[in-house]
């Protein structure tokens, strides 16, 4: 039952090996739920286990092929369904006929990894029944191999394999990409005169400071005299820790005369340093170069990892760099003040979000904030969800009026609530309905969240219904998988940046033709 279950729609389309892979370990788990079940049964019952009729294996084989086969069937239907609603074209019917094998084969694997922990049960059980009673030895056995399997593999397993995991991802952060050239310029870490050395920047580092537009290519676009925007960075190696980095990287900003732009944006990065090039593009693009942006790096794990066990790194990154500069920025005069931005993309807005306690801190802090994907964990976005005005749907919230903070998942249509004034600071957080990084919550697994009996999504199939366990499973898988969608879906946000920067800034003199020449150019360089 649990193996056709995992047929069953989930936020992202899947390939063969992926749906094989869930499949396997589904059953896995409904095998194992049927034996403690059927344990708890015959405990009350006071009997032994029976050995089946040749007729019940008869029944179960043809109910089960048969159920398979349905489930299988209905399983392609949906995810053709999904693929068409997100326009993904890939299709790779060799791997869709080998995943009834991927799930045999990590079926069994558990399967074995289970049976051979009941065995080492039953060991030390024995062991243990020379000294005390059975039911003692018994309780005693199973309360040290349980313990032991969760030492193993929280301890051991998941540690070694973070540890190697950042020692791997250590070595690629040395590397160069392609094409990314050391800045000339003085306005970029690195460059000449930077107190941060190249060097030291780590791979994502270096492709942020020597990567996005230039002053030609803005006035491409905006039609009059732009400037070089300034990327100011630390990595790892630039500093011990990540108060040092964020005390360099501002060290470096001000040096490169960051303070005198008109707008000064400040990101938290996710994992590995990454910044999203479409994140702070249109940043500089619709303030017309005139524009500084400060980021730091606080893991070498990519950011799917890092959503796993680098929050703490996360929220400190953000912390430090954001109170680093707002002190720089609160000692300069007030008409001399630039406007200060906020963004962080996954679990950038999770490490954004923690300089700050709430809505008024936000808004007598900041001109305005961009988060884009935010972790279902994320402090604020929790509060501001959770207390949404009543009957605004949790895919589409409205906290307080909208007087300050907003919620999208298209930024180029009306910002709900429509018709209400947004004065001020201005705060918006981009969510795909089909994000899991936006959905994902380990209360998955026993309560049905809001957001799966509200009308669906555009990209999200009215076939996706929660179910203990197995959802919290399917969205779990999905995961890794996020951002290998087509923009505007997932946890892919791409030519979004642009329309929610647009609301967030509100510049003067854009016109429909220039913000589509930015979307072009974004989609362009990502």
């Amino acid at each position: 039952m649990f193996a056709a279950l995992s047929f069953t729609p989930s936020l992202l389309p899947r390939g063969g090996v992926l749906q094989g892979i869930v499949c396997g370990i589904t059953a896995a788990i409904g095998y194992g739920l049927g034996v403690f079940v059927a344990w708890i049964w015959r405990a009350f019952a006071d009997r032994e286990a029976r050995v089946p009729r040749p007729s019940s294996w008869r029944v179960f084989l043809i109910g089960a092929s048969v159920l398979l086969i349905v489930a299988f069937g209905l399983g392609q239907y949906w995810q053709h369904e999904i693929r068409s609603l997100m326009g993904v074209t890939e299709y790779n019917l060799a791997l869709v006929i080998a995943s009834p094998f991927v799930a045999a084969f990590f079926f069994g694997l558990f399967l074995l990894m289970g049976r051979g922990i009941r065995r080492v049960y039953r060991w030390v059980a024995e062991l243990l029944s020379r000294r005390f009673g059975r039911r003692a030895a018994a309780a005693t056995g199973w309360i040290l191999v349980a313990v032991t399997v969760y030492l193993v593999v929280s301890g051991i397993l998941l540690d070694g394999l973070v540890s190697a995991m950042d020692e791997a991802f250590s070595v690629r952060n040395t590397i160069t990409e392609e094409g990314v050239v050391r800045p000339t310029t003085g306005l970029r870490s690195g460059g000449p005169g930077s107190l941060v050395a190249w060097e030291t920047l780590g791979r994502e580092g270096r492709t942020f400071v020597g990567s996005g537009p230039t002053a030609q290519d803005i006035e491409t676009i905006v039609h009059h005299p732009a400037k070089e925007p300034i990327r100011t960075y630390a990595g790892l190696e630039s500093a011990d820790d990540a108060e040092r980095r964020a005390a360099l990287a501002v060290d470096d900003l001000e040096r490169a005369g960051g303070f005198q732009r008109a707008n000064l944006l400040v990101v938290t990065t996710t994992g590995s340093g990454w910044v999203d090039p479409a994140l702070v593009a249109p940043f500089e693009y619709l303030s017309g170069g005139d524009a500084a942006t400060v980021a730091i790096q606080y893991s070498y794990l990519p950011s799917w990892l890092s959503f796993l066990v680098d929050q703490t790194k996360a929220r400190e990154a953000g912390r430090e760099l954001f109170d680093a500069v707002y002190d720089r920025w609160s000692h300069l005069p007030q008409d001399q003040r630039p406007k200060l931005y906020v963004a962080g993309e996954s679990l950038g807005s999770f490490g954004g979000e923690t300089a700050f306690s709430g809505e008024y801190d936000l808004r007598n802090r900041t001109a305005g904030t961009v988060f884009a994907g935010p972790p279902n964990f994320n402090t604020l976005f929790r509060e501001f969800s959770d207390h949404r005005d009543a009957g605004s749907p949790e895919t589409q919230p409205v906290y307080r009026n909208g007087r300050t903070v907003r919620f999208a998942s298209d930024a180029s249509t009306a910002i709900p609530p429509p018709g209400q004034p947004w004065d001020g600071t201005r705060v918006l957080y981009l969510m795909h309905p089909s994000d899991p990084i936006v959905w994902w919550s380990p209360n998955l697994l026993f309560t049905e969240p809001d957001w799966i009996h509200e009308a669906p999504g555009s990209d999200v199939l009215e076939s996706m219904v929660w179910m203990p366990l197995v959802t919290f499973w399917q969205v779990t898988a999905d995961l890794p998988f996020s951002t290998g969608v087509p923009p505007g879906h997932g946890h892919k946000y791409t030519t979004e940046y642009v329309d929610a920067w647009y609301a967030v800034m509100r510049p003067v003199g854009f016109q429909a033709d220039d913000l589509s020449a930015v979307r072009k150019a974004v989609a362009a360089s990502g």
